[in-house]
């Protein structure tokens, strides 16, 4: 145990080891934790901003809300763009080129700041128009349309951070990413208050101050990234001479990031179907839904960490040559994230009721929500290698294996699935939780068979 603890303190500090040689499991462990608290961290922003908003009002909350549906777009193009920085900032590393890692790390920043460049000016100038084609009232359009257009105009706050934060989790220094998003929920969480309200010296910006907080927030922590990438502190060191474009490089990172973009996408879009199945049951068995999955997706942030520790395992150990190694790091990970989802999904096995009591209190809804809980955690053990498998292909620069598998698990075999067995069978919103356990399980068995087949190792970047 006393291991362990030392080990989660180096992690914490920022481990300078080398994570192509040495126990592998510690490597993991190492990567890990820094990924799964910058995950909470990232969760943590939207948290802020409605527990202020709140105060504001109903038509405010609802605008946040709506400008979070908006910002989906740009938080799956920002994970699609990091999936190809991660790949291959860690396969030049591994390789110990640092100028290719170098030059890696700044073709992706400038990939991320012209994409957000177009949508942050559309984004600006028809987020009136988007928010009443997503449903805005005019109370709504009037009072908080602003917190649309500094959001979608500042996007590139998201997506920067998302791509620097993915160079540093390449490059073997998630900690710093983890710093860094420490730092910029700090000045949301002080600025919040501040600017929504008018507190001292600060202009009474309504909900609109939400928007502005976070986006200096999260700018703030951008600049200082950027400042470290150039100033030699990181195991990627940005000279001025890497300040320049250079189109291969360029297009092997938008080629793994639209393929990467195209694969979240799948995934994320799914879901819509299986909403549209589960509104057909009335609103008790979709808010029942909603308060189950968002239970669900907080509390396996951890395994996604695991997952991203994985990706960076993979990548570095191809490029310094050791296939072998990419592989054990895969299986090792994979055991540590079966052993975290089971204990968590057993806890939901038992203890579900009084879980979602923290949620709601209206007996009709809970059910439903306790019933989500338990039956998609029955298949958390198959879910966790699922998880780590995918995310080793993309570390590998393997993007397409995972896109076609995503595909096909969850638009051909999900959604079909879940409307036969809840509307065909009769089994109601069972039938949709059902569903999605068979999925993720089935994506998780038909990853690993392509998985040891070996292909991805010889996967060039």
């Amino acid at each position: 145990m006393q291991r362990v603890v030392q080990l989660i303190l180096e992690a914490i500090r920022g481990s300078t080891r080398d994570f192509t040689d040495g126990h592998v499991g510690q490597a993991i462990l190492l990567l890990a934790v820094p990924m799964v608290i910058e995950m909470g961290m990232e969760s943590l922003f939207a948290v802020v901003d409605v527990y202020f908003v709140s105060r504001l009002g109903a038509d405010a909350v609802a605008t946040v809300g709506l400008t979070e549906s908006l910002l989906t777009i740009v938080y799956t193009v920002a994970m699609g763009l990091g999936i190809g920085a991660t790949a291959v900032v860690a396969r030049r590393i591994g390789e110990k080129d640092e100028d290719g890692a170098a030059e890696a790390a700044v073709q992706s920043v400038a990939l991320g700041l012209a994409v957000s460049l177009a949508v942050g000016i559309a984004g600006a100038l028809f987020a009136r128009p988007l928010l009443e084609v997503m449903g805005a009232t005019p109370s709504m359009l009037s009072s908080s349309a602003g917190y649309a257009s500094v959001m979608l105009g500042g996007n590139a706050t998201v997506t920067l951070l998302f791509l620097t934060n993915a160079v540093f989790r390449g490059a073997g220094d998630p900690a710093m990413a983890m710093r860094m998003l420490v730092v910029a929920n700090g000045i949301n969480l002080v600025l919040d208050p501040c600017l929504i309200f008018g507190w001292g010296p600060f202009p009474e910006l309504g909900v609109t101050g939400a928007a502005v907080a976070t986006n200096i927030g999260r700018g703030t922590a951008v600049l200082v990234q950027l400042w470290v990438l150039l100033s030699g502190r990181s195991r990627v060191r940005a000279t001025m001479r890497h300040l320049r474009l250079v189109p291969r490089v360029m297009w092997t990172v938008c080629r793994l990031s639209g393929v990467g973009f195209l694969q979240v996408l799948i995934d994320t879009s799914s879901w819509i179907g299986l909403v549209r199945v589960i509104s057909t049951f009335g609103s008790d068995a979709l808010a029942g839904y909603t308060i189950g999955i968002r239970v669900l997706l907080f509390a396996i942030l951890p395994a996604w960490g695991l997952s991203n520790a994985a990706a960076t395992m993979v990548g570095q150990s191809l490029g310094a040559g050791k296939p072998e190694r990419a592989e054990q790091s895969v299986w090792t990970a994979g055991r540590y994230n079966a052993a975290f989802l089971g204990v968590l999904g057993a806890s939901f096995l038992l203890w579900a009721p009084g879980i979602i009591a923290w949620f709601t209190r209206d007996v009709a809804v809970a059910a439903h929500a306790v019933d989500c809980l338990r039956i998609i955690s029955a298949g958390f053990l198959l879910f966790a290698y699922g998880l780590v498998l995918t995310q080793a292909f993309n570390g590998a620069g393997d993007t397409w294996t995972p896109t076609w598998i995503n595909f096909g698990c969850f638009w051909l075999w999900q959604i079909p699935l879940a409307w036969w067995l809840a509307i065909g069978l009769g089994w109601g919103p069972r039938g949709v939780y059902v569903a999605i356990t068979v999925a993720f399980s089935t994506l998780a068995v038909v990853s690993a068979f392509v998985f040891s087949r070996g292909r991805w190792k010889t996967k060039a970047i």
